[in-house]
């Protein structure tokens, strides 16, 4: 069975519309208060750690999860659960071990510490290498969107790809990091309120959960499929353990929160999301196998079950909460791949008495150009056989990018040919081996793994004969075992803060409007009541941040009053001791 004919209707695109017109603005305001290269690329490493986890979460989910994963929960049940569970793993590697070092490098790109850690050569070699990987990955992520919107509009995923995406640079090149985690805590919210109505409405058309286990009981199994089998698992669960601890948005909400205790909590946070939600988010791709049985696109049933329960309004909310995941999820991405280039390549190699306007000018340009190229490549993605497959055949061929990124930090012996070596033996037996079908994904993956990795270790046995080396590396790893100081742990600004407040309040406010407004045409039914609520929710959250907000600037303003009486008292006190 196809999707449905009936497509959505003009109240939906005024739902979408009013959506995606509230992120643009958002990035555009955001930009008039990013003054500076350290707040567009790391907020001045004051990202409040829970802001900081909703980024990182809602940036590793992105509509491959409404897509790829759902897919998956269509076909073969709970084991998409299981499968997405490998994000924890990495939150608590982060937890206990990454997340502090990576703060303690005191960094402003995720691959700087590189040239104190190697050299130049491998800094430069790992920057350029790592821009091209972060530019296929994105437009995987693209392409995903565009199939999920391809199924409930009359849009051809190429005219998609290229709406989507040129909403996400004006959020993201004008704002940066700052605009990004913004719109990333709104489409949290967004995506959560979404599922509350989504939810029941499809458990409903189910007869009740009861009804749903007793029809698909194999979908209830954590193991069935193919993508079940434990060597499957084990490959996957092991690439994305160095995925994400190698990820350069993972990284950078790591360096851009305010001190080593601020990055447990935010790790932590996350592996709760990311074990708990993924329950919610994917059991309408369950249901939708009983609710459209012969569906032909697996990776289309989400979207296609959106359109059978959700009246019209509801369903444009829903599909524009979806493609805010995407859109979060590229954003980060777009904004760390331009720090990489704007400080690592073009103040390193080009213009290292760069003034700060023009490096904000180089980022910006930056930006504009890498979403370019990730919107042009998306258009072709679909010759890999699907956003799943395209997604495990790039991000094989890129572990090898990502381990001298982990181990470099975590290893002390690991010398620099042994980083260019891990990606130069590793990319291409990835490449060899995907190019031969009798060889299965997950043995591919493994090899390329134990590949990369054992080429590093092996490095780390020979003997260190360069003195210079030597000492530059012991200094690095001393630095990482010394916690961040008081003096370095940055305040924002009782101004600024007022303003943030200000544009969450706003943001809030204009999500709780939409989906009291979309609620209006179906308030006799379940549907808008849920909507209703939703709005309420998000209207509420509004009031809340709007009090929280005003509470904390007080104590700010007040605690730096204290401060500024000390000095001026410790100033007179030296004075009559003169």
């Amino acid at each position: 069975m196809n999707p449905p004919t009936e497509m959505l209707q003009w109240i939906d695109y005024v739902a979408i519309g009013g959506y995606l017109a509230t992120l643009a603005v958002l990035g555009l305001i955001m930009g008039r208060l990013i003054r500076d290269v350290g707040a567009y690329f790391k907020a001045g490493g004051t990202l409040p750690w829970q802001a900081a986890a909703v980024s990182n979460f809602t940036a590793m989910l992105s509509t491959f999860m409404f897509v790829a994963y759902a897919g998956i929960a269509y076909q073969y049940g709970l084991v998409a659960v299981t499968i997405f569970w490998c994000t924890v793993p990495p939150a608590l590697a982060a937890a206990a071990v990454m997340g502090q070092r990576w703060r303690r490098a005191r960094v402003m790109t995720p691959v700087e510490y590189l040239e104190t850690r190697f050299n130049v050569p491998v800094h430069q070699f790992l920057s350029w290498c790592g821009m091209g990987f972060r530019v296929l990955d994105n437009m995987v992520r693209l392409y995903a969107m565009a199939v999920f919107m391809s199924a409930a509009t009359p849009l051809p995923i190429e005219v998609s790809i290229i709406v989507a995406g040129v909403v996400i640079l004006m959020c993201t090149v004008s704002g940066g990091l700052w605009s990004v985690v913004l719109i990333d805590v709104v489409q949290f919210v967004i995506l959560i309120l979404a599922t509350v109505v989504m939810l029941p409405l499809v458990l409903q058309a189910c007869g009740g959960l009861g009804s749903l286990m007793h029809t698909l009981p194999d979908h209830f199994s954590f193991f069935q499929g193919p993508k079940g089998a434990p060597l499957f698992l084990l490959a996957y669960y092991a690439m994305v353990m160095i995925k994400y601890n190698g990820n350069w948005s993972f990284i950078q909400r790591f360096y851009s929160v305010r001190d080593e205790a601020a990055g447990r909590k935010m790790a932590i946070t996350m592996a709760v999301l990311f074990f708990v939600t993924p329950f919610f988010f994917l059991l309408p791709a369950v249901a939708a196998k009983m609710i459209v049985p012969d569906l032909a696109n697996p990776e289309q049933a989400y979207a296609v079950v959106a359109m059978r329960v959700l009246p019209h309004g509801i369903t444009g909310l829903l599909l524009a909460a979806m493609l805010a995941s995407t859109m979060s999820c590229v954003a980060a991405e777009f904004n760390v791949t331009a720090s990489v280039f704007t400080q690592d390549v073009y103040r390193r190699l080009l213009r290292q008495s760069a003034s700060s306007r023009e490096l904000m000018w180089a980022a910006r340009i930056a930006t504009f150009v890498i979403g370019s190229l990730v919107i042009f490549g998306a258009l072709f993605m679909g010759r890999f056989g699907g956003a799943f497959n395209a997604n495990m055949i790039l991000t094989g061929l890129a572990i090898p990018l990502s381990v001298p990124l982990v181990f470099g930090i975590l290893m002390r012996r690991a010398r620099p040919w042994g980083a260019l070596a891990a990606v130069l033996v590793g990319v291409p037996t990835g490449i060899i081996l995907n190019l031969h079908p009798e060889v299965s994904w997950p043995v591919a993956t493994l090899v390329v793994i134990v590949v990369s990795i054992g080429t590093m270790v092996v490095s780390g046995l020979m003997p260190i004969r360069d003195g210079a080396y030597r000492q530059r590396v012991e200094k690095f790893f001393v630095k990482l075992a010394t916690p961040v100081a008081k003096s370095e742990k940055p305040e924002i600004a009782p101004a600024f803060r007022r303003a943030l407040t200000s544009i969450f309040v706003a943001a809030f406010l204009c999500t709780g409007l939409l989906f009291v407004a979309m609620s209006l045409p179906s308030l006799g039914r379940l549907s808008g009541s849920l909507a209703l609520t939703a709005g309420g929710i998000s209207i509420g959250l509004a009031m809340l941040i709007r009090r929280l907000g005003g509470r904390q600037t007080e104590d700010a303003t007040a605690s730096s009053s204290v401060v500024s009486t000390d000095v001026a008292a410790q100033g007179a006190e030296q004075q009559e001791t003169v």
